[in-house]
């Protein structure tokens, strides 16, 4: 017994309590989680309940990750304001706030702006490197940090142990400065409540100067309701960055405690939907993209942000192509725009291999991302659901041919590899009657398209058709 009292009270020792207002119903609640839909859940702040209650690190740093993956998940996160009281007070200042909510004063007031967590403090993208510092040196072999600078204790209890890092080879880059480029599973355990979380993780200095980790966590969607450094986003800004990712422009951000104004560029982290921004010194362009000297004017173009479409780029295989490009914050280089529909863009580096140059397109059906991946390394892809020129279904075997670059159409599978499903031998008379103009002497007079594995007359019409004496200027297959 006296020890789960002492771990209690070392927990409301180091914790805090999480409350929230609900602005529709004007009530102050305890903060229990977040459901499976985004759904704020809460219980009444009594002593009853108070083993419910969401326990949060006192820790500035921990506490502002946290909170920033917590807001990003809500379903509707303008319904609520967000206060964080000490553990041993919880229940006292939920009455004394909502006091202040059903009678304001001046008093009330003064608790509100004390115990308030303001969506703009906390959900801060961590491009501060990007905004104040250069990228990594050249000393010490390139890493900007030393593993005896991180504090692993706490980092243990995210989950995240020396040789954990070194194992998914994720310790290097952090070291060097730079965000991981993928997603990693992390949890958050404060205790009475753990928080598992996806999310890129980078290495940055705090404002005591030690170097803490920054969680960079998914959220639902960007930002843009919000101040960004003092930056309102336009119709436009939203636009641009919710269908390429980049805004398309130099804007003026306002450093949070210098008030310096800072011209920079901002673009989402497609991993989060993270809004980073990166100052304008630190745009880098090459001289050449894919073959193509660029001239003053394009240079000048992606300096400040926008996208340039370039013609007569070289691909790898040889082939020329034309594409736009623009200069992504988060990468930090300038990158190859590809419209995958309405919304979305497949982007790659101009330093990267171009497996946008393989066609993802055969005669009108766009392969989906399994076909695709398959297809581009050089394997054997099923394909159905073509329609030849008469508007006949049928379905074939496609396979990228390495030495012209072009796509090679099979009825039967060229690898005789055992599929589920194999195209007809019939398709093959269907497409040539149809597209190629032969003719076939079980269907030479029949004046309709053949359907789809038709290779006789299919009715009483057709039949009587067929038996017709009909000239036909077709080749004979």
């Amino acid at each position: 017994m006296d020890e789960t009292k002492e771990t209690l009270q070392k927990l409301e020792q180091f914790s805090d309590i999480l409350l929230v207002l609900d602005k529709v119903k004007m009530k102050i609640q305890a903060v229990t989680g977040i459901g499976e839909n985004g759904e704020l859940k809460t219980v009444d702040p009594t002593k009853k309940n108070q083993n419910q209650f969401m326990r949060v690190d006192k820790s500035g740093d921990l506490f502002s990750n946290f909170f920033s993956n917590f807001f990003s998940q809500l379903k509707d996160p303008t319904r609520f304001s967000f206060f964080k009281v000490p553990s041993l007070v919880a229940i006292q200042k939920a009455k004394e706030i909502q006091q202040h909510i059903n009678h304001p004063t001046e008093e009330g007031k003064v608790l509100i702006d004390t115990f308030e967590v303001k969506p703009e403090n906390t959900i801060k993208p961590e491009n501060k490197i990007d905004m104040e510092t250069p990228q990594p040196t050249t000393e010490n072999n390139d890493y900007r940090y030393q593993p005896q600078q991180l504090d692993w204790e706490t980092l243990s209890n995210l989950g995240l142990s020396k040789d954990r890092l070194e194992k998914l080879n994720l310790l290097v880059p952090l070291l060097k400065g730079y965000k991981t480029n993928e997603l990693v599973p992390i949890s958050l355990n404060l205790g009475t409540a753990i928080t598992k979380l996806d999310a890129r993780l980078s290495l940055q200095p705090n404002d005591q100067g030690q170097i803490v980790v920054a969680i960079h966590g998914i959220r639902k969607e960007p930002q843009l309701n919000f101040p960004f450094f003092g930056h309102e986003f336009t119709k436009e800004d939203k636009e641009n960055l919710l269908t390429t990712g980049n805004m398309g422009r130099i804007v003026d951000l306002t450093h949070p405690k210098s008030g310096e104004t800072i011209p920079s560029i901002i673009s989402v982290d497609r991993l989060t939907n993270e809004l980073i921004a990166l100052k304008t010194d630190y745009i880098k362009i090459p001289d050449e993209i894919k073959g193509v000297k660029l001239d003053d004017h394009q240079t000048q173009t992606l300096l400040e942000g926008k996208p340039l479409y370039i013609e007569g780029m070289i691909s790898k295989n040889g082939e020329p192509f034309s594409a736009s490009v623009q200069f992504n914050a988060d990468k930090k280089y300038v990158e190859f725009l590809f419209d995958r529909g309405n919304t979305q863009h497949q982007t790659q580096s101009v330093e990267q291999t171009q497996s946008s140059d393989i066609p993802r397109m055969f005669r009108g059906k766009e392969l989906d991302d399994e076909q695709y991946a398959r297809f581009k390394v050089g394997q054997t892809v099923y394909i159905d659901d073509l329609t030849d020129k008469k508007g006949q279904k049928y379905q074939g075997y496609i396979t990228l041919n390495e030495d012209t670059g072009k796509i090679d159409f099979s009825f039967q599978n060229p690898n005789k590899l055992k599929e589920q499903i194999k195209p007809a031998e019939a398709h093959k008379t269907q497409i040539a009657i149809n597209s190629e103009g032969k003719t076939n002497e079980a269907t030479k007079n029949i004046k309709q398209p053949l359907q789809s594995r038709q290779q006789s007359p299919k009715d009483k019409k057709q039949l009587e058709q067929q038996k017709a004496p009909i000239k036909s200027g077709g080749r004979k297959i």
